[in-house]
């Protein structure tokens, strides 16, 4: 299963491709993340990094995500949103207040997803 994080607010490309970086330097989780673009607009050279993806569903990412994401959100100035929906839609907004919470309700979302595609 895809997971995908969007992020908004502050510097949304910025903030996207820091948090792109810092999944990618945890190696339990490099081989799992890509990079979802958007088209480019009619002003615009390339797409612009539009979200990023997580492949969930084997091996324990589920559960390093569950602990990496929280530290990211956590660290983020100024105060940003983040949206991380699944492939059937269920979704989860978490904002930076969100932090301490997060782990729970990132397994929660995870562990009911994987409930309903069993």
């Amino acid at each position: 299963m895809d997971l995908q994080i969007r992020v908004t607010g502050g510097d949304e490309v910025g903030e996207r491709a820091r948090l792109l970086e810092w999944l990618r330097s945890d190696r339990r989780l490099a081989a799992h993340v890509r990079v979802q673009r958007r088209p480019p607009g009619a002003e615009e050279l390339g797409g612009t990094l539009d979200a990023v993806m997580v492949a969930v569903g084997s091996g324990g990412v589920s559960a390093v995500l569950a602990q990496t994401l929280p530290a990211w959100i956590q660290s983020r100035r100024p105060k940003v949103k983040f949206t991380l929906t699944t492939e059937t839609g269920d979704r989860l907004e978490l904002e930076t207040a969100d932090a301490a919470e997060a782990p729970r309700l990132i397994a929660e979302l995870l562990r009911h997803h994987h409930g309903a595609s069993d």
